[in-house]
């Protein structure tokens, strides 16, 4: 545990990536089983304590520092594992004997909820400041530390000079500790056996279209749906749907593991359908609609009637056994169009080509699409196999130019990490009517993205000079700031005041020169709605 709780440390405060990749790869190395492969997997969060959460640290903590302390130093240093491990209360010196990470494994995975406050102290106890913030990163899954899967797993191939592809093809059929993966990499075993497993493969990624004009003779063009892209997996009667970065989100979209009537990894987008069937989207409901059954265990008879999914479909990856990756584009497109009307037409469908005359034409219809499902378009070469990754020059995404409107700063939230110093999630409003006739702010969304570091500050030194009232780690703040807001579509919701929710929002431009009653109306808003 002492190891790992090195490399946590370490990781917080670098900000270089290979530096990142460095690191993790010797911990890889250095570490024996199946120590490393857990440790992967807390990385990576593939492990699960449900007896451990938030509110335990937190409840420990107020049952042994003043509550008052507490709060203002969680407060202050923007996270609960920092905070705790810090303020432990420690009588003893922890570092004659601190567990080992599979020894943490095993007893985290003993706890209940009844248990959790009794036991989980005496880990605590064993442990320094480092170790305890080691551990309850990894008991409550909530790393945060400039890790992503994705780079993870770039260490572990640069750690044993195998391909990331290849651990990838590997990874999503295996579990903590990787045992099999770690044999095959570290000690030259044969590859894990995956056949008849329904794994997920790597997706085919895109370079954004910037300036680059293509050829519609060596370039197919079709919809970016607004949905989220997803992998469709069956093998020997057993289907699992995956997510972008692999996550098994079969449990939930039921509806979606007993259509597919043959062995096949298909790539598509995961939509929902809206209560019309016509239209230029084909049925699909906006994103907001899908968002609504984003991350559920379990989906109410209610909801799958009212939103059931069904997947649009890109491309085909292996049918039958076959793998079809190494073909040219449009030889699997001829595969797909050849099946999709062997699959039940209530949740699937092919996603369409767009035609045009020349690139000109086609930026013309892309310009025109405002559809609440289309997010732009992808250009695919005709003759490009299905690779993992982004390769360049062989699939461009087109995204439409993002809508753009003026909002008034409202409130301020500490971010995590290297930003846990700093006010850095912001929500703004927009006036519901005339502000110089008595019109209120109502808030339209949250952001955090789209200003540089000195951005960063100078709004940071704005919040905390012009704080009105706190709620815990958010100020409100005096309406002083406008914020040039960009995003991609907004649609009713019921759940916020304004009755809008915004899709992708972020900062697009500060303007500290725009007096706040020239921000936008809620109207302004409210006509960007479809439907």
């Amino acid at each position: 545990m002492k190891a790992f709780a090195t490399l946590l440390d370490t990781l917080v405060y670098t900000t270089s990536r290979n530096r990142k990749l460095a690191l993790i790869a010797e911990y890889l190395r250095e570490t024996p089983d199946p120590d490393r492969g857990w440790a992967l997997g807390a990385l990576t969060g593939e492990l699960d304590f449900p007896a451990v959460k938030s509110s335990t640290i937190r409840n420990l903590m107020k049952d042994r520092v003043d509550p008052v302390l507490w709060t203002l130093s969680r407060d202050f240093v923007g996270d609960t594992a920092e905070t705790a491990s810090l303020l432990w209360p420690q009588d003893t010196d922890p570092q004659d004997d601190p567990p080992s990470v599979s020894e943490v494994i095993d007893l985290l995975s003993g706890l209940n909820r009844n248990t959790a406050p009794k036991e989980l102290p005496k880990l605590l106890d064993r442990l320094d400041a480092n170790g305890r913030f080691a551990l309850i990163k990894l008991a409550t899954g909530g790393m945060r530390i400039g890790v992503s899967a994705r780079l993870a797993k770039t260490a572990f191939s640069q750690a044993f000079d195998v391909s990331v592809e290849e651990v990838e093809e590997y990874w999503h059929a295996l579990e903590p500790p990787y045992t099999e993966l770690f044999q095959w990499a570290a000690d030259g075993a044969d590859p894990p056996d995956v056949s008849n497993r329904p794994m997920f493969r790597p997706f085919m990624l895109a370079h954004p279209l910037e300036e680059t004009k293509v050829n519609l003779k060596d370039y197919a063009a079709e919809w970016k749906w607004d949905g989220i892209r997803v992998q469709l997996v069956r093998v020997g009667g057993e289907t699992r749907l995956y997510s972008r970065s692999g996550d098994d989100i079969s449990v939930t979209f039921p509806e979606l593991l007993d259509v597919l009537p043959i062995d096949a990894v298909l790539d598509g987008e995961l939509l929902v359908r809206g209560t019309s069937q016509g239209g230029e989207a084909g049925g699909a409901a906006s994103f907001n609609a899908l968002q609504q059954r984003l991350g559920r265990k379990t989906v109410s008879k209610k909801m799958l009637a009212q939103a059931p999914a069904f997947v649009r479909l890109y491309d085909a990856l292996i049918l039958e056994g076959q793998d079809l990756r190494e073909r040219e584009w449009q030889r699997r497109r001829d595969t797909l169009e050849s099946i999709v009307p062997k699959l039940p037409d209530s949740h699937f469908d092919l996603s369409a080509l767009v035609e045009a005359r020349d690139f000109d034409h086609l930026a013309e219809i892309r310009e025109g699409a405002r559809d609440d499902a289309i997010e732009g378009l992808m250009l695919k070469r005709r003759d490009a196999p299905y690779i993992a990754g982004r390769k360049v020059g062989l699939w461009y995404k087109w995204k439409r130019d993002p809508l753009l409107i003026d909002c008034v700063l409202m409130y301020a939230q500490r971010g995590s990490g290297k930003r846990s110093s700093f006010y850095s999630d912001y929500t703004f409003g927009c006036w519901d009517g005339d502000p110089d006739q008595g019109a209120e702010l109502l808030p339209v969304g949250k952001a955090y993205s789209g200003f540089t570091d000195a951005e960063l500050k100078k709004i940071d030194k704005l919040v905390r000079q012009t704080t009105l009232n706190r709620f815990g780690p958010v100020r409100e703040v005096e309406r002083t700031l406008v914020f040039e807001v960009a995003f991609d579509s907004v649609h009713s919701s019921k759940r916020h005041k304004s009755g809008l929710a915004m899709r992708f929002p972020r900062i697009h431009r500060i303007r500290w020169d725009k007096p706040v009653h020239e921000a936008d109306r809620i109207e302004a808003l409210r006509a960007l709605v479809r439907g």
